[in-house]
């Protein structure tokens, strides 16, 4: 699983990572990091609660789009989905996560 996280470093000095679905698309995005120590605990938690529903809470934004929060047991907030046109997109980006991103390609993705 760990081959779909992308660890970067930012201009500033902190660490996020990127998970990528089988077609090298971006479903979620970290938030930033202090250390390295802690995206990897990030990743890890990733790793270890994916599965779980009740660690993704799925809004939708004022523009009418949805998106999602991946949370860590003590609720923080791990990373955040890019935006969806259509809640049923949406549902297909968490269902990748769960998948360690390799399930369906995403459709009808739009930017920020």
């Amino acid at each position: 699983m760990a081959g779909w996280y992308e660890l970067s470093r930012s201009t500033d000095g902190q660490f996020r990572f990127v998970l990528k679905a089988g077609n090298a698309e971006t479903i979620l995005t970290s938030e930033l990091y202090t250390t390295r120590a802690s995206a990897d605990n990030g990743i890890a938690s990733v790793q270890k609660n994916c599965t779980d529903d009740t660690r993704f809470e799925r809004k939708e934004a004022k523009n009418g789009k949805h998106y999602f929060n991946l949370k860590a047991a003590n609720h923080q907030v791990i990373g955040t989905s890019q935006m969806y046109a259509a809640a049923r997109n949406c549902e297909t980006g968490i269902e990748s996560v769960k998948n360690n991103g390799v399930s369906t390609v995403i459709k009808d993705k739009t930017a920020d």
